[in-house]
């Protein structure tokens, strides 16, 4: 008898994402399946088109000057075709994304604690109280337990703690997947190293699927189940990190370990 193997999380199809002033091809017929729970490194020269590609799976991307075809099915809805009041339902509470740069996705102006507590109010009908305690739960869960974390404003956190706040803002909902661009990019080589091993744990404990985008090989080591290469908006190469760093495509300054 066949075994029924299970639908991927994720569907990426013949991808292909123009700008139009100037006009460019930034993602190049792409296609790759991400299973739940599975870890992916999407490896790249600045340039490569990798946060293109990340910012296109949320359909993030201004209409006005990008152009999309090919298909993205997120546990079979297809989201290039979804209504925008569709979009919203899934970013943030199924699928959320970090970014590079901690001080840009965070208002200065707003407490952290608020500004966690506002995505978990977007996707849940919880009391205030209920929203206040679980975002608390999660900032001690990223490693913040200090109750004054809460009411502190960006500027008054170190590079390593507003990351932490980064990644609790996307998981305060516990999305399937997680997206992360570059999250330790501004990072010194010690607080890299905290940041990964809390996605290490975090990935396990809430059985996350994860993209985890990046330039830099050694940070893969012991996070993710396979990696892909993109050089050129084209998906060049697909294996596992021992195998593909000894390959030509893991060539040159931009990829050394």
């Amino acid at each position: 008898m066949q075994v029924m193997q299970p639908e991927p999380l994720l569907q990426v199809r013949d991808l292909t994402v123009g700008f139009r002033a100037p006009p460019v091809t930034a993602v190049k017929q792409v296609s790759f399946d991400l299973a739940s729970g599975e870890t992916v490194g999407l490896l790249g020269e600045s340039g490569s088109g990798k946060t293109t590609l990340a910012r296109t799976l949320l359909r993030l991307l201004p209409p006005a000057c990008s152009t999309i075809s090919g298909s993205i099915r997120f546990r079979g809805t297809e989201i290039l075709r979804a209504s925008e009041r569709e979009l919203q339902k899934i970013r943030g509470a199924h699928v959320a994304l970090i970014f590079q740069e901690p001080e840009l996705a965070l208002n200065p102006v707003i407490p952290v604690g608020e500004q966690v507590a506002e995505v978990l109010r977007a996707h849940s009908r919880a009391s205030r109280r209920d929203r206040r305690m679980e975002v608390r739960s999660m900032l001690a869960e990223v490693g913040l337990p200090d109750r004054d974390i809460w009411s502190a404003f960006p500027h008054q956190l170190s590079g390593g703690q507003r990351q932490r706040v980064i990644i609790a803002q996307a998981l305060i909902c516990r999305p399937a997947l997680l997206i992360a661009d570059e999250p330790t990019s501004a990072l010194d080589n010690v607080i890299q190293r905290e940041i990964l091993q809390l996605l290490r744990k975090l990935r396990a404990r809430l059985q996350l699927s994860l993209i985890f985008i990046t330039h830099n090989p050694a940070l893969l080591s012991g996070l993710a189940d396979s990696v892909m290469v993109m050089r050129a908006g084209s998906l060049v190469a697909r294996g596992n990190v021992g195998t593909l760093v000894q390959s030509p495509f893991i060539s040159g300054a931009q990829f050394q370990l």
